[in-house]
């Protein structure tokens, strides 16, 4: 039992660090330096670190809540 808490944790560890990674390298593609006040490089940077880790665990849950009710669907057949 103790076996399969661990491998859920380590799931959901690398899963919110995989779409966080894919998130930030997605992010980098938008010019925001252009709606930002000039000389304000610190808190744009603050501001694209939280968007990032925000939208990256959101999709994460998404995918891994995807994913625990597929594994649900065999009860329904039972």
């Amino acid at each position: 039992m103790t076996g399969i808490v661990g491998q859920q944790a380590l799931l959901y560890i690398v899963s919110h660090l995989v779409f966080i990674s894919i998130t930030w390298w997605a992010l980098q593609a938008i010019h925001i330096e252009k709606i930002i006040k000039k000389n304000h490089i610190a808190q744009t940077r603050m501001f694209l670190l939280l968007v990032t880790v925000a939208i990256g665990y959101n999709v994460s849950n998404f995918f891994l809540d995807y994913l625990h009710y597929a594994r649900s669907l065999t009860y329904l057949f039972q």
